[in-house]
C-alpha cells in the first residue's frame, strides 16, 4: 500500500529546534488505485527547549506548561517522519516551512509534495490558496468539520491538507505532484504592479518583464513562464555566445 504522510508543525519561533507540536495524517492508495484519507493520524507535543513566544502562542495557544515534559524535536521527529513501512513522500501546505525543521537527516531523505504549489496548478480559478481558504472554497468530500478544528493546530491542519492532497492525487499522478513541488509556485495571476490580479496572458509586455526580475522566486518563475510562452527570453536568462572568446 502506497502511503503519503501529511505533516503540519506548530513552532515556538524560527530556530531549527523550535517545534512545539507535530501533527500527521496519512493518505493511502488502495489496491484498486484509488487514493483516500486513512484513519492513521495523530499529534505530538514537542519541547522546543525555550519559552514559546507570545506571538506564536496567540496563533496556536500551546502553553509552555503543556510542552515541559514533552520530547525534544530530534527525538520526536524520526518516529513520525519515518514510520514503519516507509512513505512514498511527505506532504505539507507550503512545504518549505516544514522542510526547514524536517531535515533530510530526520526525514530519511523523503521527497516532498507542496500542496500549495499543486493547488496553484490544479485549481488556478480559485481566489485564494491558503489551506483554510481551499477548505471552504472547495468543501472536500468526506472532510469532517469538527476533525479539522481548531485551525492552527497541527493535527486539524494536517487533516484538512490531506483532503486537498487526496483530491490532487485523483487529478494528477504522484510523479506530477512531486515535479510541480520541486519548482517555484506558478501563480495564476500577477500578484502586484499596475496589472495586479490579471491572468498572465493579459499582462502587458513591459509589466511582465519587470515581474520577471522580481525578488520573489514564485513571482519571477511565473512571469518567466509567461515570457517563454510568448517566445521571449527572460531578462534573467543569459544567452551563450555561439563561440567563446579566447582571453
Amino acid at each position: 500500500m502506497t502511503r503519503i504522510r501529511v505533516i503540519d508543525l506548530e513552532t515556538a519561533g524560527n530556530g531549527p529546534q523550535d517545534v512545539c507540536e507535530i501533527g500527521w495524517q496519512d493518505v493511502v492508495q488502495d489496491p484498486d488505485g484509488r487514493w483516500r484519507v486513512d484513519e492513521d493520524r495523530g499529534a505530538l507535543l514537542v519541547n522546543p527547549g525555550r519559552p514559546i513566544s507570545p506571538e506564536t502562542m496567540a496563533v496556536h495557544h500551546i502553553l509552555d506548561a503543556e510542552v515541559a515534559g514533552a520530547p525534544f524535536w530530534k527525538d520526536a521527529a524520526p518516529g513520525v517522519l519515518r514510520p514503519e513501512g516507509g512513505v512514498a513522500a511527505l506532504a505539507a501546505h507550503r512545504a518549505s516551512f516544514e522542510q526547514r525543521y524536517c531535515t533530510p537527516a530526520l526525514a530519511g531523505g523523503a521527497a516532498w509534495i507542496c500542496t500549495w504549489k499543486c493547488a496553484l496548478r490544479l485549481w488556478p480559478h480559485l481566489t485564494s490558496f491558503s489551506n483554510q481558504m481551499l477548505r471552504y472554497q472547495r468543501m472536500p468530500q468526506g472532510l469532517v468539520h469538527a476533525l479539522g478544528l481548531p485551525a492552527h493546530r497541527a493535527l486539524p491542519d494536517a487533516y484538512v491538507t490531506a483532503h486537498h492532497l487526496r483530491d490532487m492525487l485523483r487529478a494528477a499522478s504522484l510523479e506530477q505532484l512531486l515535479a510541480w513541488s520541486a519548482e517555484p509556485g506558478l501563480l495564476p495571476r500577477a500578484p502586484r504592479g499596475p496589472e495586479r490580479g490579471k491572468a498572465w496572458p493579459l499582462v502587458g509586455d513591459e509589466a511582465l518583464r519587470l515581474l520577471a526580475q522580481d525578488r520573489d522566486p514564485d513571482v519571477r518563475f511565473s512571469a518567466e513562464t509567461e515570457l517563454r510562452r510568448r517566445g521571449e527570453a527572460s531578462p534573467t536568462e543569459t544567452v551563450e555566445p555561439t563561440q567563446r572568446t579566447l582571453l
